[in-house]
C-alpha cells in the first residue's frame, strides 16, 4: 500500500527546534562560566565539537529503519551491563563515584548508555503479547530487568543515576497500563523505604497503612504475605543503602534537610545558587557579568549547576524560556507517544521522556533548593559529551517513530 507523506511529516520540528535551542542556551552559559576559569576554558570548545557530534548521531538515529530500534533490544542491554560491570572494576572515580570509563583522551558514563539499553530491554518486554502486568511474576520480572542495572550503579556508587532509573521503571510500567492493585504494590516498598529514612516509629506506622491496604484489597493471603514481606524488606534494606552511600552522598541528604548545618562543605553548593539564581533579577546581570559565576562560586557549575549562570546572567525571563522550551518538548513528545499504535515504540519514547523528565526535576529541583544534591546534569544544556550524545540518540529515535508512524497504524 502506498503511503503518501506531507514534507511536513517527514520531520517534527516541535521536538528538533526546542532542544537545539536548549543546546545553544547550554553553550552559551558554559563560555560564561568558564571563560575566567585558569583551568576548564577549553570546556566550551569542546562541548560545541560534541554538539556536532549529537546532531550527527540524531540524524543517524533518524533515517535508521524503525525496526532496528526493536532488534537491538538485547544486545543493546547486555552490551551496557558489562559496561557498568566493567566501570565498577576499571573506572575512574569522579566525585566519589566509580562511574566514567577512559578510552584514549575521551571518558564517558557507561551508565548514560544503559538508561536506553534498559528503556529498550524493558519496553520490549512490557509489549510482549503474553504479558500481564498485573501478574506478580510478570510485575517481578518487569522489576528485575531494570534493578539489575540499578544494582550495579549502586555499586558505583551513583544514587543520583540510580533514582533516574528507578523513575523511569515505575513510569514505564503506568504506561503499560498497570491497574491500581499493580500501583500499589510496585509503589509501596518505595513508601515504607522512605518512611524507615524517618524512623522506626514512622517505619512501623508505613507498614501498618501497608497492611490495612491489603486487607481492603482482599487479595489471596499468600500472595497478600508476600507484598507485606517484599515492603518489611525495603524498609530494612533502607538503612543498610544508606550506610552504602559514600560520605559525600549522605552529607547531600543531610544538607538537604538544612543546607545551613554544612554552609561550607555539602550546603555550600545550593546556598551559592540560591544567592545566583535569587540576584539575577527580572533581565538579569547579562552575559559575563553574574558575580557569582564570573568569581567561581559554585564549583563546576557548567555542569550540574547551570541553570544557576542562566539564573544570574539572564534572569527570570531567561530561565522561564529555558522552563518553556523544557515543556514544550515533553508535550510534544507525549503526544508522539500517544499517537504511536505500535506498543513497543510507545514504551521507549515513554522511558526517554521519563528520563528527560526526572532529569530536568531532579536537577531544576538542587539547583533551586528543593531537592538534595545527587548530580543530576540538565538535558541538552549542562556540560557533558556522552551525555548529550545519548539524549540525541533518544531524540533520533522519538523523531524516527513520529517520521514511520503512519506505518503502524
Amino acid at each position: 500500500m502506498r503511503i503518501d507523506y506531507k514534507l511536513s511529516d517527514k520531520f517534527d520540528f516541535g521536538i528538533f527546534v526546542p532542544a537545539v535551542l536548549l543546546i545553544v542556551i547550554g553553550l552559551t552559559a558554559i563560555f560564561s562560566s568558564t571563560f575566567n576559569h585558569p583551568t576548564m576554558s577549553g570546556n566550551f570548545n569542546r562541548q560545541l565539537v560534541f554538539s556536532f557530534v549529537a546532531f550527527f548521531v540524531f540524524f543517524i538515529t533518524y533515517s535508521l529503519p524503525t525496526n532496528s530500534f526493536r532488534m537491538i533490544t538485547i544486545p543493546s542491554y547486555l552490551f551496557s551491563l558489562l559496561l557498568l560491570i566493567v566501570v565498577i572494576i576499571i573506572g575512574r572515580k569522579v566525585s566519589g563515584a566509580r562511574s566514567w570509563l577512559d578510552l584514549g583522551p575521551f571518558g564517558f558514563q557507561p551508565s548514560e548508555f544503559a538508561k536506553i539499553g534498559t528503556v529498550l530491554a524493558l519496553s520490549a518486554y512490557l509489549s510482549r503479547k503474553n504479558t500481564d502486568i498485573d501478574s506478580f511474576k510478570d510485575i517481578l520480572l518487569a522489576l528485575g530487568i531494570g534493578f539489575v542495572p540499578v544494582m550495579l550503579i549502586l555499586l558505583e556508587p551513583d544514587m543520583g543515576t540510580a533514582i533516574v532509573f528507578l523513575g523511569t521503571i515505575l513510569i514505564l510500567i503506568f504506561w503499560k497500563g498497570i491497574s491500581l492493585f499493580g500501583l500499589f504494590t510496585v509503589l509501596s516498598p518505595g513508601f515504607v523505604a522512605i518512611a524507615a529514612i524517618f524512623g522506626f516509629y514512622y517505619f512501623l506506622a508505613a507498614l501498618i497503612l501497608v497492611l490495612a491496604m491489603l486487607i481492603l484489597f482482599r487479595k489471596d493471603v499468600f500472595f497478600s504475605g508476600s507484598i507485606f514481606a517484599l515492603n518489611l524488606g525495603a524498609g530494612f534494606f533502607t538503612d543498610y543503602l544508606y550506610n552504602a552511600l559514600s560520605p559525600h552522598q549522605q552529607k547531600r541528604i543531610q544538607s538537604f534537610i538544612d543546607p545551613n548545618t554544612d554552609p561550607l562543605g555539602a550546603g555550600y553548593n545550593t546556598i551559592q545558587a540560591k544567592v545566583a539564581i535569587g540576584s539575577g533579577g527580572l533581565f538579569g546581570k547579562g552575559f559575563l557579568h553574574g558575580n557569582q559565576t564570573q568569581l567561581q562560586y559554585i564549583p563546576e557549575q557548567w555542569t550540574d549547576f547551570i541553570y544557576c549562570v542562566i539564573g544570574e546572567e539572564f534572569g527570570f525571563i531567561g530561565s522561564m524560556i529555558v522552563l518553556i522550551l523544557f515543556v514544550y518538548l515533553f508535550l510534544r513528545i507525549l503526544k508522539i507517544a500517544s499517537t504511536t499504535k505500535d506498543e513497543f515504540l510507545s514504551l521507549t519514547i515513554i522511558g526517554i521522556l521519563s528520563i528527560y523528565i526526572i532529569h530536568f526535576l531532579v536537577n531544576i529541583g538542587m539547583v533551586v533548593g528543593i531537592l538534595p544534591v545527587i548530580g543530576i546534569p540538565l538535558p541538552f544544556v549542562s556540560y557533558g559529551g556522552s551525555s548529550l550524545l545519548v539524549n540525541m540518540f533518544m531524540l533520533g529515535i522519538i523523531a524516527n517513530v513520529h517520521k514511520n508512524r503512519k506505518n503502524y497504524t
